[in-house]
């Protein structure tokens, strides 16, 4: 049961789950799942429409495609979210937007909460291209592979977690 009183999936369910989708797209569209590859194209199409003289100098805004095609990676993000919001009414835990450890450390603040959530992507999607694949494309995909790159990845991404969850929730909050 969750805090706000649904039921949610086993971990060993959704990470079946994954591994399927996964084992999916290896087998039909011959490329790992990955999030951050559809961000990448959209910001280097609209860097080279705004900017195009600069966008000729960066070697990664460069090497992208020069005409965007809507493809599976394109529609992963937005199904994302879909998928995140079927799950939580059919889970039953749709609820606050602030959950109760936000709550209790940080307060009431959607808007505090809101700009973090843009803050932490904006780091995230930073961080992704600094280490050439995201939290999907390495802890799923690269990892399926038995990439060492993702292996360690992995556990810098668990250290780090580990590290973040304790800074901001120190003193306790659940």
């Amino acid at each position: 049961m969750s805090s706000q009183g649904g039921t949610r999936w086993a971990p060993e369910i959704a990470g079946l789950a994954i591994g399927a989708l996964e084992t999916f797209a290896m087998g039909t569209a011959k490329r790992p799942l990955g999030v951050t590859s559809a961000f990448e194209t959209a910001a280097s199409t609209l860097a080279r429409r705004l900017a195009p003289q600069a966008s000729r100098v960066n070697e990664f805004v460069a090497k992208r495609e020069t005409t965007p095609k809507i493809d599976w990676e394109v529609l992963l993000a937005p199904g994302i979210v879909l998928g995140a919001f079927l799950a939580s009414r059919a889970s039953g835990t749709r609820g606050s937007t602030l959950p109760d450890a936000w709550r209790a450390r940080f307060g009431e603040s959607r808007g505090k909460r809101y700009a973090a959530a843009f803050c932490g992507g904006a780091l995230m999607m930073f961080g992704a291209r600094l280490g050439k694949g995201c939290t999907s494309g390495h802890g799923i995909s690269g990892t399926m592979q038995l990439a060492a790159a993702s292996l360690a990845f992995d556990v810098a991404m668990g250290v780090s977690a580990a590290l973040t969850a304790k800074l901001l929730f120190r003193g306790g909050a659940r």
